[in-house]
């Protein structure tokens, strides 16, 4: 059996018929920036994660690059965030001018420690970036607690968390600005690259909705330094079909991760840790194991398709490490042992056992 790390074919044949319609309108319509399809995602999906407003941006990085302008992060300031997350968490504060600090992760969870986050604050700290790794959202209680203490912006990093909640609350809904990705292989993910911020705060959401426009407050009035950063029409009108299918996507995610989490116990590795209150939405499965690179081995043989997500920390990162500060342990050993497995809503229940038989396989003999 074959078990791909993922199938994206498999989801748009699910809503063929949706995509097409919506595609076509939009090509019939003849206009592609900034149109009505546009502004009806913005306006459902900030309904959706329950905050007044929605900007829709080109990417997942420059989301959180126009956060922080928009929060008035500056050269020399500090942003403290995780080391275990996607470059663009860190290129986003280095682009603005700012130095990210790394503070460590919880060694059960891997997300931001808020501990660790308090220790990291200087008289040059200006925001806060928790990470939602994998679809788990940070303690953001806590984390809101630290930032209003300090005086200190809160953008919240949803690229992986869309759907993520605590409680009723959902990811980007805590911060200033919640930044969410839109990339193919996201949750909730478009055909192309595409992201959004959003935000309870109104006067927020107009300077961020200025500088993903050349920072234009007008029609050619120019009043901010801004970025050509915006969502074409053609994939807010697929995110529209989709979000419609978000939650039974995400609550098949949570089905695979149960059946993973049970067919593997016992077993030498850890298991994703999920607290009761947590709606973790599953973009990926990690498992840790001392055996990391033999088992992916052993999987690849059979068949199945791994990934690590990440296989160094962002300060051990070659186009980051010179702007970095902080050191933090006990990410440096979960990125030697962490293996993302196959998690998708198309994904057969036939090959999830499968992949769970080859891993116990694996452990009965041991290489």
């Amino acid at each position: 059996m074959r078990v791909p790390f993922g199938d994206l074919s498999e989801q748009y044949k699910a809503i063929k018929p949706a995509i097409d319609r919506a595609v076509r309108r939009v090509l019939q319509s003849g206009w592609y920036i900034l149109g009505r399809e546009v502004g009806a995602f913005e306006k459902r999906f900030a309904r959706y994660v329950g905050v007044r407003r929605c900007v829709g941006t080109a990417n997942g990085l420059e989301a959180l690059q126009i956060a922080l302008l928009a929060c008035d992060v500056k050269r020399g300031d500090e942003v403290i965030t995780t080391p275990v997350s996607a470059a663009a968490t860190a290129l986003a504060i280095i682009h603005v001018g700012a130095v990210p600090v790394f503070a460590d992760v919880d060694p059960k969870t891997l997300l931001l420690d808020p501990q660790k986050i308090e220790q990291a604050i200087t008289k040059k700290t200006k925001a806060l970036i928790p990470v939602h790794l994998y679809g788990q959202m940070c303690d953001m209680r806590a984390i809101m607690s630290i930032a209003k203490k300090h005086g200190l912006k809160v953008v919240e990093d949803c690229a992986q968390a869309a759907g993520a909640a605590v409680g009723k609350r959902k990811a980007g809904s805590f911060g200033d600005f919640g930044a969410f990705s839109f990339y193919p292989t996201k949750n909730l993910g478009a055909y192309g690259d595409g992201g959004c911020l959003v935000t309870r705060d109104s006067g927020l959401a107009k300077i961020a909705k200025a500088l993903s426009d050349y920072g234009q407050i007008g029609k050619y009035d120019h009043f901010y330094t801004g970025l050509n950063s915006r969502l074409d029409e053609i994939q807010a009108a697929v995110l529209s079909v989709k979000l419609n299918n978000l939650k039974n996507w995400n609550n098949r995610r949570r089905q695979i991760a149960g059946t993973y989490s049970k067919l593997l116990s016992g077993l030498p590795l850890e298991v994703p840790r999920v607290p009761n209150d947590d709606s973790h939405i599953f973009h990926q499965y990690v498992i840790k194991t001392k055996s990391r690179d033999k088992l992916r081995d052993y999987l690849a043989q059979r068949g199945i398709s791994t990934q690590i997500h990440y296989p160094k920390t962002l300060y051990q990162q070659h186009a980051i490490k010179k702007f970095a500060r902080g050191r933090c342990p006990q990410a440096e050993k979960a990125v030697g042992q962490i293996i993302s497995l196959p998690i998708y809503p198309e994904l057969t229940d036939a090959e999830v056992k499968y992949v769970c038989r080859q891993i116990r396989d694996f452990y009965k003999n041991p290489r």
